[in-house]
């Protein structure tokens, strides 16, 4: 660690704290070349979650944007908005298990978790999401996805 007072790089830890529910590590160390004392904080740097689009782009995981598609396809059902943020909160953990070890997760495989969850709780939904996510162009694809919901019982 660089002595903000000298510049050296040579220095010692006086003092370790944990902070923040073990989060950060607060560290009190004192130079060796001038015996400026200052304090240090370390934290783990997660890699961000990320969406793998289908164009191959990379994108930041959007929890707003994953409660505005949800919220479309439950739009004019009865559903409190909490049960749309457990949802959310739901999509998002399997997700992050579902991509442990990399941390990017493709929209396809996130599409069908969505489409899971609105399964279980509103077929109508479930439609709805099913359209605009399959991207249906003709009204028999539309048909063919609500046969298949017929048939999933």
């Amino acid at each position: 660690m660089r002595c903000p007072y000298c510049g050296s790089l040579d220095d010692k830890v006086i003092e370790s704290r944990t902070m923040a529910n073990g989060e950060t590590i607060r560290r009190r160390r004192e130079c060796n070349a001038c015996n400026y004392r200052f304090t240090s904080y370390e934290r783990v740097e997660e890699k961000p979650f990320m969406v793998i689009k289908r164009d191959g782009r990379r994108e930041p995981f959007d929890t707003a944007k994953l409660t505005k598609g949800i919220e479309r396809a439950l739009e004019k059902r009865s559903f409190a908005s909490g049960t749309i943020e457990n949802l959310v909160n739901e999509i998002e953990d399997s997700a992050i298990m579902a991509s442990r070890t990399n941390r990017e997760i493709p929209t396809e495989q996130l599409g069908e978790l969505v489409l899971e969850r609105l399964y279980k709780l509103d077929k109508v939904a479930y439609i709805r999401f099913a359209s605009a996510y399959k991207h249906f162009e003709t009204l028999d694809e539309f048909i063919t996805e609500i046969k298949n919901t017929e048939g999933k019982r």
